[in-house]
């Protein structure tokens, strides 16, 4: 030993008649063996940060591995969500987070499935790409469904997604975005952020407005501000990239893209039972699906025999589709991680807007489609024009309650005629907008609509049943009592009434008809010509009087526009 060191010494510290070249050496080797180090050191961090090393390196990840190479983020790092983009010290700090983890790895001490429990806010990922304070367009959104009949007959639904954001000083800052411009803070009562009992929303005075779930008996003041969650990116898109989806929803997928072909019997069906069955293993699980091909021989036989080829590729697609949803080793299926996006198979948007978080003043986060997308369209293969409803004229006032959708299937009336189609009220038909089967055909399992304890709350918030006016015959010199009144309140007050009239305009009695609206007089006795009402009934408005509605009307204000 002490002669290794003897040489070591004499290695870089040479005589001094050495020659130069050699004294060099032991340094030149040192740069070339710490660049070396340096070079390895680059190539070990970036691998251990790539998905080849986060997706496969590990038994636990396979999951999370498959459902990534299939999703918009498939050229995007594991890293740049996980650890965050930062200056490499950041981000050296918190991958020894990490460690954790690889103690779980080697000593077994982790439980499936495998829930990510520590995420880095959507500041330092998606924020990094992704600008919320950028205004986005609407956009229109198909979404493909077939039917559980033996033709899987197809539909599809139809939405104008209002996704909105930008910045308010713009005159923006609205849409579904509007939670990311806005400051919304929530306190949850599990691990995967599913049961959020209160919202506080920071408004534009600087006030704050809170909201608490009326059926979770559930106190405020329990709460440290140190367990209250900003709302971000990451509160609804928590499954962009990792998304086990449902079997409806991926058989639906498949047919509409023609990967499973529609027009084998039931295969839509089919497809879904197979696909949700609890199998004790993948390989059972492909034997169960490949299963298939034995039903459409028992009871298909003819078509099978012209069409085996189809039937073998569905099954290969479903055996595909499970082998991206459902893994057994790992535990993990459509069920085990929510897609916080939607509201049908998980709470997801109604985790809020499910219309039991209540206000001080006992009004809703309010649970309405229109302020995500618009009213779903269904249309089948025999409609040749979806139409799709965006409305542009002024609400109701009944309909600016925050609990409407709650009060509105025990406040219908012969108003509602005046802006909607009203056949087959509450029905699945799709013969008018209050048959519309993607609203009353879906159960809506996460909203509030039939909470006992929100319903006494309601109660006394339903708005009195205008009933069928009676026109009475015209006698004489028409008068606002007997026949201006009753034509009034068939068409005019839903919006024209009350302290919130649109434009301060009130019909619903003689006196405010008179006083006019908050640009003046509508009603000139004497000149019906001249006044402000006949001439907007004149022209295309938003509820038009029928041709003899406004000739009575104008002969009631050419006789001075008596009251009776």
């Amino acid at each position: 030993m002490r002669n290794f060191f003897r040489w070591v010494k004499h290695f870089f510290f040479p005589p001094a008649h050495t020659p130069f070249s050699i004294r060099v050496l032991p340094y030149a080797i040192l740069g070339i063996l710490s660049l070396g180090v340096l070079i390895g050191g680059i190539y070990t961090w970036d691998y251990t940060n790539s998905p080849g090393f986060c997706g496969t390196a590990c038994h636990t990840m396979p999951p999370q591995n498959a459902t990534y190479l299939i999703s918009p983020h498939a050229n995007v790092y594991c890293t740049d969500c996980h650890i965050g983009r930062g200056f490499l010290g950041v981000e050296l700090g918190r991958k020894t987070e990490d460690v954790y983890e690889i103690y779980s790895f080697v000593f077994h001490t982790y439980t499936y499935p495998i829930q990510a429990t520590r995420t880095r806010p959507a500041l330092e990922t998606c924020e990094k790409c992704h600008q919320p304070a950028a205004f986005s367009a609407d956009s229109l959104l198909v979404i493909n469904h077939f039917k559980d009949d033996l033709n899987n007959t197809p539909f599809n639904v139809y939405l104008v997604m209002k996704t909105g954001g930008g910045a308010k000083e713009q005159g923006l800052g609205k849409g579904i975005h509007w939670h990311i411009i806005s400051k919304v803070e929530y306190y949850s009562t599990d691990p995967l952020n599913q049961i959020i009992p209160y919202i506080r929303v920071y408004n534009d005075d600087g006030t704050t407005t809170e909201y608490v779930d009326v059926t979770a008996n559930f106190d405020p003041s329990t709460i440290k501000e140190s367990d209250l969650k900003v709302m971000d990116c990451i509160t609804c898109h928590n499954r962009v990239t990792h998304d086990f989806r449902p079997p409806a929803d991926s058989v639906d997928e498949a047919m509409g893209t023609g990967l499973i072909s529609p027009t084998i019997p039931e295969i839509r069906k089919k497809g879904v039972e197979v696909l949700s069955v609890s199998y004790t293993s993948q390989a059972e699980a492909m034997s169960g699906i490949a299963g298939l091909e034995n039903y459409y021989t028992q009871y298909y036989s003819d078509f099978y025999n012209k069409n085996t080829q189809l039937i073998s590729s569905a099954i290969k697609e479903l055996q595909d589709i499970y082998n991206q949803t459902v893994f057994v080793d790992q535990k993990v299926d459509w069920t085990t991680h929510p897609n916080n996006l939607g509201h049908i198979n998980s709470p997801g948007c109604f985790r809020c807007h499910d219309g039991k978080h209540l206000d001080a003043q006992k009004q809703a986060i309010r649970l309405e489609c229109n302020l995500c997308h618009s009213i779903p369209v269904v249309a089948t293969s025999q409609d040749f024009v979806a139409n799709i409803e965006i409305s542009r004229g002024p609400e109701p006032t009944t309909h600016l309650n925050a609990n409407w959708i709650s009060l509105h299937n025990g406040a219908i009336d012969a108003t509602c005629a005046n802006c909607h189609t009203t056949a087959d009220p509450g029905g699945t038909s799709n013969t008018s907008f209050c048959s519309n089967s993607a609203c009353h055909g879906t159960d809506f399992t996460f909203a509030g609509f039939d909470a006992p304890a929100l319903r006494a709350i309601l109660q006394p918030q339903l708005p009195v049943s205008t009933p069928e006016p009676t026109l009475a015959p015209v006698v004489g010199t028409p008068t606002f009592i007997a026949n201006i009144e009753p034509i009034f309140t068939a068409h005019c007050i839903v919006c024209h009434s009350g302290p919130g009239a649109t434009a301060g305009l009130d019909l619903s009695t003689y006196a405010s008809v008179m006083r006019g609206s908050a640009n003046g007089p509508v009603v000139v006795p004497g000149d019906a010509a001249g006044s402000k009402l006949i001439q907007v009934q004149s022209a295309k408005h938003f509820a038009n009087l029928s041709v003899d509605e406004l000739e009575l009307v104008e002969k009631w204000i050419n006789a001075n526009a008596p009251e009776k």
